[in-house]
């Protein structure tokens, strides 16, 4: 199987703690979804983030319905967590979320390793610029919520890349 890589970060203008709070709770990513995915939680809300939580979703892609299940399998606030998919639509999908802060500034870091059904084709024709859509999409609307009362100095950067 070989992996694909999704890099992605954004420098939102809040401090860590508040950030990393809108990433615990786990309602705020149906937020983060882009409403062309139908995306919703399946799983009783509230939901205890921890290691071993199960977390199950139901989406749609290009009108195919999908059942998702991820696992929190790294939970280190409020620096960091990963969730893995124990059943979905990819072969694998390893999500490391990261949080550091800098002058009151809070920078977020997506590196999602995954693998797909039928490797770099399927990835080239379909995956990859689906998944370039939902993290944008995840970007601005990060930086539309963050900005707020923020000061006005803020920097984003997105940067994609397959290996």
């Amino acid at each position: 199987m070989r992996f694909r890589h999704l890099h992605a970060e954004v420098w939102l203008p809040r401090p860590l703690e508040e950030v990393f709070a809108f990433f615990a709770d786990a309602r705020n990513l149906e937020v983060l979804t882009p409403s062309w995915l139908k995306f919703e939680i399946l799983t009783s809300l509230p939901i205890e983030m921890k290691v071993g939580r199960l977390i199950d979703y139901r989406l749609r892609l290009h009108g195919v319905p999908f059942r998702w299940r991820s696992e929190i399998t790294v939970w280190e606030p409020p620096s960091r967590f990963v969730d893995e998919q124990r059943r979905g639509p990819y072969r694998a999908w390893i999500h490391d979320h990261r949080f550091a802060e800098q002058q009151g500034h809070t920078q977020v870091v997506d590196h999602v390793q995954y693998a797909v059904w039928g490797g770099a084709l399927i990835d080239n024709l379909f995956v990859r610029r689906d998944l370039d859509r939902i993290f944008a999409f995840r970007r601005d609307k990060l930086l539309e919520l963050f900005k707020a009362n923020a000061p006005a100095s803020s920097t984003a950067q997105r940067v994609a890349a397959a290996s």
